[in-house]
């Protein structure tokens, strides 16, 4: 581990966990490449009362727009949480993150935006395109439910240094 030694206790003590480590906050451009880098991200919705609903998605950008579609993987019911959050409280975020033993080498990203959900046909094109010239399970089986666009607002985020900093 790069600048890591242990801990009396027997745990690894990085550069981050050291109080002169200097974190970097990332610009937008850092943010949105650490996100397009992960292949599965987590979105969030508000529920009834306010309370965070958080799901793994799959998803693809474009510029500042994040799709994500609901596919075919096995699902408890139609109706969604998230798609009933989103109808009634269009505010998301999803966050992209990096974990390892190694904490020098941490980061997350968030997009934060608002969110619709796209049902028609020629809505669904595009997004759709995306996501599959991303994963190859939905070239081979399309999503067949709506897709959820998020027009990001904000990007945001954190990293331990700025190697392996994914290219542009």
């Amino acid at each position: 581990m790069s600048g890591s030694n242990t801990s009396p206790g027997g745990h690894c003590v990085t550069e981050v966990t050291r109080t002169t480590a200097a974190a970097l906050k990332l610009t937008v451009a850092q943010a949105r490449r650490r996100f397009a880098a992960v292949p599965v991200a987590r979105l969030a919705t508000l529920g009834p009362a306010g309370e965070p609903h958080l799901v793994p998605v799959t998803f693809t950008l474009d510029g500042d727009h994040l799709y994500t579609a609901v596919d075919a993987k096995p699902k408890t019911t139609t109706d969604l949480r998230r798609l009933r959050n989103i109808r009634r409280d269009p505010r998301v975020a999803v966050l992209a993150d990096h974990y390892e033993a190694d904490w020098d080498r941490l980061w997350w990203a968030r997009a934060e935006g608002l969110a619709a959900i796209l049902g028609e046909p020629g809505d669904r094109a595009r997004p759709l395109e995306l996501l599959a010239a991303r994963y190859p399970q939905y070239r081979a089986n399309p999503p067949a439910g709506p897709v959820i666009a998020i027009t990001v607002a904000r990007w945001t985020g954190w990293a331990a240094n700025d190697e392996d900093m994914p290219s542009a």
